[in-house]
């Protein structure tokens, strides 16, 4: 007890000193801006704020419109960052606007680490697990660009006595029902080698037996498998769960009554993923989609009830089992800190021209039209009677109102005890939290594991018995 308490007190205290040296350095970076530089420190601070506008406001144009608008558009994205750097080579301000750059990176490594150390993020607590007896894997030999048979799958699995169910890509299967026929016969783990849409479909069969799930990272991005710590490289380390493994009890989301275990998307991403064509040619489906999704005759806008939290006429929605760990932190590499939190993350976007698009490139999640919140039920209207929803990144149409929740912790996820591990979230900056933190006054609770900015949140740790999400 002694040494914990020791070894949180020293956590704090380093968070504070990390907090006020990134509160200097964002003070020193205003004294060279506006005094040891004079005019020089102000045009580069206006030059770089006017390019990211125009920027900005050139990327919505290219986005949203088609013909000589996109081309200008595409002219003017290239050319705001062109244009800014040659007015600082022109007035001899590169040296200037380079220390500045410097000194504003330091200060925000020096506050994501305070924020870091100041609310360290639990690691879902594993507990020791029985080696299977019968276990059961599905494995798609496609998937991954053929994974299986690179890595050997199906002869290591079995070697470790599994039996393997392998499909065959010219007789498309029912997995949930060769699941179910598995669990029939006797099995006593589930397990999939494939993408996070077919992990779903097996996982809802597991959770509903009580049984051990098995991921095998197979797939072509393996977000599921990254958010428990699993290898991605080297899929077979997956299996070495059936030896020497334990047990994590993770949630498991639900889209009108399919199950989940990522994310769900409503509006834009959802219209572009269901063409036929975006699977061959991703980029250009997109490009030739995107005009009539955001202004033209085929936009779509999602009314959204978050718990108590209303969002009107959103262009897209993403609902995650479990929050990111920022909204900065959405992309390809994207993480979620916990999967147990009992908690749905929610981002909802509405640009509707280039000067919201400029706001959002200038703000960041302080922008009215980024919200972020988490909640534990989220339900989705639209006009239409049918919309097209993103499970995983497959697409369904589902009628609305489209429901989304979350069964906490109800799959038991079978992993290896030496795996490569979750990373510690690189957390949003919010200055009032740091200034706090500082300071030693107390919390104002805006550090969320949701990263919101402009939107609500919650941050109520692990229990699902919690309360909902609480305005910023």
């Amino acid at each position: 007890m002694d040494r914990t308490r020791t070894a949180d007190h020293a956590g704090g205290a380093g968070a504070t000193l990390l907090a006020r040296c990134a509160l200097l350095t964002v003070a020193g970076a205003v004294g060279v801006l506006l005094f040891a530089l004079g005019e020089g420190g102000l045009l580069v601070l206006a030059a770089g704020l006017l390019g990211l506008v125009v920027w900005a406001a050139g990327v919505w144009w290219f986005l949203a419109y088609r013909g000589a608008v996109r081309l200008f558009g595409l002219l003017v994205a290239i050319a705001a960052p062109v244009a800014v750097l040659v007015f600082f080579a022109h007035h001899r301000l590169w040296l200037t606007a380079l220390l500045l750059v410097l000194i504003w990176g330091i200060a925000l490594a020096l506050a994501r680490a305070a924020l870091r150390r100041a609310r360290p993020e639990p690691p879902m607590r594993g507990r020791a697990a029985t080696r299977p007896l019968r276990p059961v894997l599905i494995m798609n030999p496609k998937s991954g660009g053929g994974k299986v048979g690179r890595f050997g799958l199906v002869e290591r699995a079995e070697g470790l006595g599994a039996r393997v169910v392998l499909l065959d890509p010219a007789a498309p299967a029912d997995v949930a029902e060769l699941a179910r026929t598995a669990v029939a016969e006797g099995a006593d783990l589930l397990g999939v080698a494939g993408g996070d849409g077919t992990q779903a479909l097996v996982a809802a069969v597991a959770a509903e037996h009580g049984l051990p799930f098995l991921v095998i990272s197979a797939g072509t991005r393996n977000h599921f498998a990254m958010d428990l710590g699993l290898d991605r490289d080297d899929p077979s380390r997956c299996l070495d769960a059936l030896t020497d493994g334990e047990e994590l009890r993770v949630d498991l989301g639900e889209v009108a009554g399919r199950a989940f275990v990522n994310t769900v998307s409503f509006g834009v991403y959802a219209d572009v993923v269901e063409r036929p064509e975006y699977r061959d040619a991703k980029a250009g489906t997109a490009l030739s989609l995107l005009p009539d999704l955001l202004v033209g005759e085929g936009v779509r806008r999602v009314d959204v009830r978050a718990d108590a939290t209303v969002l009107t006429a959103q262009q897209a929605l993403l609902v995650s089992n479990n929050p990111y760990g920022s909204t900065d932190d959405l992309g390809i590499g994207g993480r979620r800190p916990r999967l147990d939190s009992g908690l749905l993350g929610v981002l909802g976007i509405r640009v509707e021209g280039a000067a919201q698009a400029a706001d959002l490139a200038v703000r960041g999640t302080q922008s009215t039209g980024l919200t972020a919140l988490t909640a534990r039920r989220v339900e989705v209207t639209a006009e239409e009677d049918e919309i097209p929803v993103a499970v995983d990144g497959e697409t369904l149409r589902m009628p609305v109102p489209v429901v989304c929740t979350l069964r906490p912790r109800a799959l038991r996820v079978l992993v290896p005890r030496d795996r490569p591990g979750v990373p510690a979230p690189v957390p949003s900056v919010n200055w009032r939290r740091l200034a706090a933190l500082a300071f030693g006054r107390s919390d104002p609770g805006t550090g969320d594991s949701s990263g919101s900015g402009s939107g609500h949140s919650s941050d109520h740790s692990s229990d699902p018995t919690a309360e909902g999400p609480t305005r910023d």
